[in-house]
């Protein structure tokens, strides 16, 4: 087998083939855009180079034909705040074979190593969490945009080279006609009376406001998790400015008490059945089919992607009145037939606790392993903050 380094024009391109190669005739795999995944090993656009490095490469048999590929990166804020020292693995794909997989694992450990992990997660990206993150082990259809997908028998390649489930991620289906639960409609209702809570969609002509509203209560709700960072204004603007293209006003909910920001609710179209028919190619050509295709009702599902309430507003029905004011728009808009929550971490047994209240259904499962290069020592899973 050979292991090249991905470093010119010619191996960035066979990088994007492998996954084309391993998931060939697979309906429910959607290839990327090439830009997507170009754009996070790009330190001119990835901000994380600041702060971080990344490297990547491709596997090839005797034959010299494509059999893998796998990346490798460093994130030196975070690195250091775990129990050891932590790097990253992700975008691999992979014949099935163990050897062939080994090959690529080791890769990613000696180079983490020699820049003094004791680590690696994996697979994850070198960015955000909503993207890229874990390795889908349950519910094999279409996933939404930029989350993973990968055949089966990954969950085997890492679990016999030394991987342990850190967390699992799990994926909620909720039909958008099917009403509020009586028991959870009844507290929903009685915060939805209280004239110091008010709950509003996103208005494109005060984007800046909503983008500044969303960082603030991000910050008070998640600031309790392990090794959450707090947002910083530059992020939270780069956060809008890549969804802009595509959000919908009435998808983008707030809620406010005496005109404090204190939750949100944010959903998204879900443009993968429209990624579908472009080829991983957003050229001028794939940017009048995405509009095509846009606009023509193909995709029926919403992305939620991201749920939060302040510590002060919790347990309260702030959570079921923000999801019954987006109802009673959407509901009448008949636009969209599902809405999936993406990302709920196991670690946060209060989301989960209000996606099974208010109706949702598991669909898929991701899992977050960790490789601890130190066999001897103890192994913890992510701790459980949000008790």
């Amino acid at each position: 087998m050979q292991l090249i380094p991905v470093n010119d024009t010619n191996t960035t391109k066979e990088f994007l083939k492998v996954p084309i190669l391993i998931n060939r005739g697979n309906p429910n795999w959607v290839r990327p855009i090439d830009d997507d995944i170009n754009k996070i090993f790009d330190p001119k656009r990835n901000k994380l180079f600041r702060h971080g490095e990344a490297a990547r490469w491709i596997l090839k048999n005797d034959s010299g034909n494509l059999i893998g590929r796998v990346a490798a990166f460093l994130d030196k804020k975070k690195a250091f705040g775990e129990d050891q020292p932590t790097g990253g693995m992700g975008f691999f794909d992979c014949i099935n074979d163990q050897t062939a997989a080994n090959t690529l694992f080791d890769v990613c450990k000696n180079w983490l190593a020699e820049r003094q992990m004791e680590a690696m997660d994996g697979p994850i990206n070198f960015g955000e969490r909503n993207e890229w993150w874990g390795l889908l082990v349950e519910g094999f259809n279409m996933p939404t945009y930029n989350m993973n997908y990968n055949p089966k028998y990954y969950e085997q390649l890492f679990e016999n080279y030394g991987f342990q489930l850190y967390f699992n991620q799990y994926v909620y289906n909720y039909h958008v006609s099917d009403p509020i639960p009586e028991k959870y409609r009844d507290r929903a209702e009685r915060i939805a009376r209280n004239p110091q809570y008010t709950f509003e969609h996103l208005n494109k002509k005060y984007i800046d406001k909503y983008t500044e509203d969303f960082r603030n209560i991000y910050n008070e709700a998640w600031s309790k998790f392990y090794n959450v960072p707090p947002m910083e204004v530059h992020q939270s603007k780069a956060l809008m400015k890549v969804i802009k293209p595509i959000l919908e006003e009435e998808l983008m909910w707030f809620g406010y008490y005496d005109k404090k920001p204190v939750a949100f609710f944010l959903m998204l179209p879900d443009i993968n059945p429209i990624i579908n028919h472009l080829n991983g190619k957003l050229d001028l050509i794939g940017k009048l089919k995405f509009v095509y295709y846009r606009w023509s009702g193909k995709t029926r599902r919403m992305i939620g992607v991201l749920f939060g309430v302040t510590p002060d507003h919790q347990a309260k029905g702030v959570e079921g009145a923000i999801v019954m004011a987006s109802a009673k728009v959407i509901q009448p808009m008949k636009k969209y037939d599902e809405l999936e929550m993406n990302w709920i971490g196991d670690f946060n047994p209060k989301m989960i606790h209000l996606v099974d209240t208010v109706g949702g259904k598991l669909v898929r499962r991701y899992i977050t392993y960790r490789k601890l290069f130190d066999a001897s020592k103890p192994f913890n899973r992510h701790p459980i903050m949000n008790k």
